[in-house]
């Protein structure tokens, strides 16, 4: 028997990514929700020295998972994620990064328009 998530933050994430697919029609919105929507033990957890690789400066990062703090990040990108580790908080922040939330990255970039995915 599978059994139903209980975290209502998670729960009101996946819902609003949904939503705002539903209004512009974004894709990314919707994959967003369906990999926020798999099993904990199948969740993406990113390290920041992959973001560090794979991103360009001034690049914006959506993480549909938690960020991790491993490794070193020395670009400049805004990261967006479900939830970020206190490490990779500060090692954004040193690094001139910005980090936000995905509820927030809803109302800044409700088009979704420049986001690249990284899973």
């Amino acid at each position: 028997m599978r059994r139903q998530v209980t975290n209502e933050i998670l729960l009101n994430t996946i819902s609003s990514l949904r939503k705002q697919y539903k209004n512009t029609k974004s894709k990314i919105w919707l994959y967003a929700a369906e990999l926020l929507s798999r099993p904990k033990r199948r969740r993406i957890a990113v390290n920041l020295n992959k973001i560090n690789r794979f991103a360009n400066d001034n690049d914006v990062i959506l993480i549909p998972g938690k960020v991790l703090g491993e490794g070193r990040i020395n670009k400049k990108v805004t990261i967006i994620a479900f939830s970020f580790s206190k490490e990779a908080i500060e090692k954004i922040r040193s690094s001139g990064g910005n980090y936000i939330t995905i509820e927030e990255a809803l109302k800044t970039y409700p088009e979704g328009k420049s986001i690249k995915i990284l899973i």
